[in-house]
């Protein structure tokens, strides 16, 4: 069992002090280590160049060409025992690299290995699928391209997964607004009433944390009740007291089943139990 460590203050804590503080990096062993992980990098460097290797959380990594994806993915499943694909997916660096990086989770379930393929692609460069190898990259790579916008040629249905086919821009890249773009904040208005509906319509709320307090039409009252629609405005507050349920209580052929609530009688605890 870990030991106990007191969290009353957690949330008030800060997890560093240094504004320019730079997490270090994880340790990484050498692939020597371990006679397993070294006869899998033997066995792929005699045909595949390796550009570098290393172990990183009982993981070994392989960093290769863009181009030997396929040979590298292949090669492993066929000839090293890694039987799964786990995971495939992008990160996006761009603004550091002008690319992205590609990554293929792979397990051997007879070895109980991990091997984690990385290569590098420039933005507009493309990547060969390895949907022929493990089915289970059919729906990966399509998120990979609907949600970055990488480009997976010899797929043999590559259209977006989760965004609508017409959708403009690729929502998971770093430059892509947090409540989207403008054609983002139209679509379903666009779609459904038409553009000449917009006046009427008005924009897409994408935030879905903003009250608008002003707004009758979407949200209750803060504070108080009003009709719906009512049109309030700053400084044009209707002054109406505020009311926790029906006049008298709750009832029911007669007889009450929620006694009237008393806000002077209600005790406020100071601490929760």
């Amino acid at each position: 069992m870990r030991a106990y460590s007191p969290k009353n203050d957690v949330q008030n804590k800060s997890y560093y002090q240094d504004r320019f503080f730079v997490k270090p990096s994880i340790p990484r062993k050498d692939v020597n280590s371990d006679e397993l992980f070294n006869l899998d990098l033997l066995s792929v460097s005699e045909s595949i160049s390796v550009l570098d290797s290393y172990i990183e959380l009982d993981h070994l990594v392989l960093l290769i060409n863009s181009k030997d994806n396929f040979n590298v993915i292949s090669h492993l499943k066929e000839n090293r025992e890694y039987d799964f694909m786990v995971e495939l997916s992008a990160i996006d660096y761009i603004e550091k690299r002008a690319g992205f990086e590609i990554v293929y989770e792979m397990l051997s379930t007879s070895k109980r290995k991990r091997i984690r393929v990385k290569t590098f692609i420039n933005q507009d460069d493309t990547i060969q699928s390895v949907e022929p190898l493990f089915r289970m990259a059919d729906w990966s790579e399509r998120e990979m391209y609907d949600m970055y916008g990488v480009k997976v040629i010899n797929h043999p249905y590559m259209r977006r997964i989760l965004m609508p086919k017409d959708w403009d821009g690729h929502p998971l890249l770093k430059t892509y607004p947090l409540h989207g773009d403008e054609s983002a904040s139209w679509y379903e208005v666009d779609k459904i009433f038409g553009k000449e509906a917009r006046e009427v319509v008005g924009p897409e709320l994408r935030d879905s944390a903003a009250v608008d307090r002003y707004d009758t039409s979407r949200f209750a009252r803060l504070g108080h009740e009003v009709s719906k629609g009512t049109p309030i405005s700053q400084g044009n507050e209707p002054d109406t007291p505020i009311r926790y349920q029906e006049e008298g209580g709750v009832k029911l052929f007669g007889k009450k089943l929620v006694t009237p609530f008393d806000e002077i009688e209600t005790v406020h605890l100071k601490e929760r139990k």
